[in-house]
């Protein structure tokens, strides 16, 4: 089967499309003009040109492909393009990664494009499959887990805004692109949508504690009353003073964000792995 994948010299497509060569997909992928080729230069990939706001090039790429992996995110408005030039290729196939971000209760800035292009999916008439990670972790080019890691290789103390119980179900990328190439090869995986996570919720305390435990460190957590913070942060934010964390994700980390991958268990055989073992592999690297 030949694919096009887009996203992919990105963090989850970079890991994927070593993963469809290994099992005998022909691999297209679509680039922009500045992306870095680099770490995936050794492999027989063929090579395109485009961006995804642009349906021509779009459609000129999906020419004589079978399928489309979609890695890219849907939160920048292109469902459209992507759909209609699918559809102008002749290619039916589709597997589109979203998030569970879409299930915040936050008035959060990209929620609604996201439903938006999840419903264009699903409205398409393509043979589509969503496939919805929670936030994805694995290796330096993670923008969570790494920092946190090289955070508490350093402190002792790690200040915790609230009181650190809220659920998280962090899911390591290698699993994500697992569920990609499985949701391929299974039909039973058309025409449906998916949550997909780590094996199972920890709360933002065990987190550290497995991190820390990992390193080898013991840690003392300071809890810290969250409003305050959140209010101060909303009033940099107003004045447009940037800050290396925002309002929102102090409020997320307050929100609960474990999914239940059951459906993608039985209908394709999603098997993750623990956060233990997916940060002590990110930990070694």
């Amino acid at each position: 089967m030949k694919v096009l994948v887009t996203g992919a010299t990105g963090f989850t497509g970079s890991r994927l499309i070593p993963l469809l060569l290994q099992n005998g997909f022909q691999v297209h992928a679509l680039t922009r003009p500045t992306s870095d080729r680099t770490p995936l230069s050794a492999l027989k990939v063929e090579w395109v040109t485009g961006d995804l706001s642009d349906a021509q090039a779009l459609t000129i790429a999906l020419r004589d492909v079978d399928a489309l992996v979609n890695i890219a995110s849907l939160g920048f408005g292109h469902a459209d393009n992507i759909i209609s030039s699918a559809k102008a290729a002749g290619v039916k196939r589709g597997i589109f990664i979203s998030t569970t971000a879409i299930f915040t209760q936050l008035n959060a800035g990209s929620k609604s494009v996201r439903l938006a292009a999840e419903e264009a999916v699903q409205a398409s008439g393509l043979d589509y499959t969503i496939l919805r990670p929670t936030m994805i972790y694995g290796s330096p080019r993670d923008r969570n887990m790494w920092r946190l890691i090289r955070l508490l290789k350093v402190t002792p103390v790690m200040p915790i805004f609230g009181d650190g119980e809220a659920l998280q179900q962090p899911i390591f990328v290698d699993d994500v692109a697992q569920a990609v190439l499985l949701a391929l090869q299974n039909d039973a995986a058309i025409g449906k949508s998916y949550n997909i996570a780590g094996k199972a919720p920890l709360t933002y305390n065990q987190v550290i504690d497995t991190v820390a435990l990992a390193l080898g460190k013991r840690i003392w957590k300071l809890h810290i009353p969250y409003m305050p913070i959140v209010r101060a942060l909303q009033f940099t934010e107003q004045i447009n003073i940037r800050l290396p964390i925002k309002a929102e994700q102090v409020l997320r980390l307050n929100e609960d964000k474990s999914f239940s991958y059951a459906d993608a268990q039985r209908d394709f055989g999603f098997s993750p792995r623990s956060f233990e073992e997916g940060i002590g592999i990110e930990i070694k690297s």
